[in-house]
């Protein structure tokens, strides 16, 4: 991950795009679902609401 001005950015390899778009849209929606889950438990409401920051791009 690299620092922005705001919000942030990353690279992938090209090979786990690969890997990615080999999978179903069931699998990918279900590990998608997985995801929010999982981080919505283990997050607390500070965190959640930097992560929502971040996703508007207001930090």
């Amino acid at each position: 991950m690299k620092k922005t001005k705001k919000g942030y950015s990353y690279t992938i390899e090209d090979e786990k795009i690969i890997e990615y778009m080999k999978l179903s849209t069931e699998d990918k929606l279900n590990w998608l679902e997985e995801i929010n889950e999982f981080t919505n438990m283990v997050l607390n409401d500070k965190e959640k609401e930097m992560r929502e920051k971040l996703r508007k791009g207001e930090i």
